[in-house]
């Protein structure tokens, strides 16, 4: 295959990478006027890519450039939710950066360059590949997690997530370089028949090296520590970029690695996957209990989300990659719906992230409160809301399997969710049910209208026939 045919599958990245390259151009240029026209055309290339990677998707798993990237329906499908994540996150943006004064080019700029790194990530077939894609989204993160410069908890995330990413970054180059070591190649397929004549003990100590390192990246437990910190002191925007897309692509690139080269090793890392989506669940559940901040309550839920999407990963086999595709496709749009609400949350004072501060909303705002209802529903796994099928699915895979330790794994899951049900309900409670607290301010946005309410309405029963479509894309891809 010639290079132009090889390029050909990566139409939507290249895109991606001369368009983040122009609008830097164009907003040196134009300074911080243009940010809005900047913001506005992020978002056109975003769901253009989406729609060229919907278009170039392939059913059949082809090679590419020395095996050190692939194309498939797993990838296709990733990166579409990816964009479309992306481009949503932008858009929530724009209103929020221009009242606090950060409306400046770069932050679309670094949303559509962190785009690109996470769809290398879910690409990858090689650890060369790989370490590139996820520092290639590092990098842009850890610039947004401090972009409010005149914030001093903004600035305090952005450090504390560089140092930790930092660490993070070296755990799994090391990983990566000890199964260089003993494999004597990079390319997953040269990984994986080394893996099928045997894994010796430093190919496993590497592998465990690179699972702790993909683990930090996607918040799981226990290398969550910077994550309560970072959603909360960040701003909003960027904290409900940080809680969607990416998950999505850690926890895809985590699936390729585990079920492409380390497919012949499952029983060498399917405890350690088990330890890591038990503890995620359970911190998740029962550290969210104490939050009164609603960000850091998220991130907690984050923590405990990746835990459910861990156990379709535990599982192992095309149902459990299915299963965390369905399960991380239901999640982005439900925590893309609530950021959008918790944006809504202002008052002439400002922005407001208490919990106490949504005291009687079903009085002030119905339509806040309705929606922020059926998402908690959602993110709670209550039937029949989608967030019950995306749990359905990964507890099904790992109890298909027949393995006992991962039926004990989902009777573990279940009970985190009902500890979990707790404090979602109790935001039910305080908007419906607690005396009404001082009204926030008309939403002004259409962007944070429609995402709300699209979100709430894909999440409740009435509209749960995405659900089918879902589902097939997920097990074809």
């Amino acid at each position: 295959m010639t290079l132009i045919d090889q390029l050909q599958y990566f139409r939507a990245e290249l895109l991606l990478a001369v368009a983040a390259m122009a609008l830097l151009v164009a907003g040196v240029y134009g300074g911080e006027k243009w940010s809005r026209a900047i913001s506005r055309a992020s978002t056109f290339f975003l769901v253009l890519a989406a729609g060229m990677a919907y278009a170039d998707g392939t059913g059949t798993s082809v090679a590419l450039f020395g095996e050190g990237f692939v194309a498939d329906g797993f990838a296709t499908f990733s990166k579409i939710v990816i964009f479309l994540g992306a481009a949503v996150s932008i858009l929530l943006s724009e209103d929020y950066l221009a009242r606090e004064k950060l409306a400046r080019f770069e932050y679309p700029v670094l949303v559509v360059l962190a785009s690109v790194g996470m769809a290398i990530m879910v690409s990858a077939h090689d650890l060369i590949a790989l370490y590139l894609g996820v520092e290639m989204q590092s990098l842009a993160f850890y610039v947004l997690a401090a972009f409010n410069r005149d914030s001093r908890r903004s600035t305090e995330a952005g450090l504390k997530y560089f140092v930790l990413g930092a660490l993070s970054s070296g755990l799994l180059l090391y990983g990566a370089s000890l199964i260089y070591g003993f494999v004597g190649a990079t390319t997953f397929s040269a990984i994986g028949e080394q893996v099928a004549v045997g894994v010796g003990p430093g190919l496993a100590v590497g592998l465990v090296f690179l699972i702790t390192g993909l683990a930090f990246k996607v918040s799981a437990a226990p290398f969550h520590m910077w994550t309560p910190d970072v959603y909360e002191g960040s701003a909003t925007p960027v904290t409900a970029l940080f809680a969607a897309a990416p998950k999505l692509a850690g926890m895809a690139l985590f699936a390729r690695v585990l079920a492409d080269p380390f497919a012949g090793a499952v029983e060498d890392w399917r405890m350690v996957m088990w330890l890591i989506a038990a503890a995620s669940m359970l911190i998740g559940a029962f550290s969210a209990l104490m939050q009164t901040n609603i960000k850091r309550l998220m991130a907690y839920s984050s923590i405990g989300h990746m835990g459910y999407a861990a156990v379709g990963l535990t599982a192992g086999g095309e149902e459990g990659a299915a299963s965390v595709l369905i399960y991380l496709t239901i999640y982005v749009i439900q925590t893309l719906g609530v950021f959008a609400l918790i944006l809504a949350m202002r008052r002439r004072e400002g922005m407001t992230e208490k919990l106490v501060d949504l005291s009687g909303l079903s009085q002030t705002r119905p339509w806040m409160a309705f929606a922020l209802t059926v998402l908690m529903f959602s993110l709670a796994g209550i039937p029949p809301t989608a967030g019950f099928w995306a749990k359905w699915y990964v507890f099904g895979a790992a109890v298909g399997t027949g393995d006992t330790s991962l039926i004990q794994l989902a009777v573990l899951g279940v009970v985190a969710s009902v500890v979990g049900a707790f404090y979602y309900l109790r935001i039910v409670k305080i908007m419906w049910f607690d005396d009404p607290a001082e009204q926030f301010e008309p939403t002004e946005s259409g962007a944070l209208v429609w995402t709300a309410t699209a979100s709430a309405a894909l999440m409740f029963p009435i509209l749960l026939v995405f659900i089918s479509p879902l589902t097939n894309a997920a097990a074809a891809a």
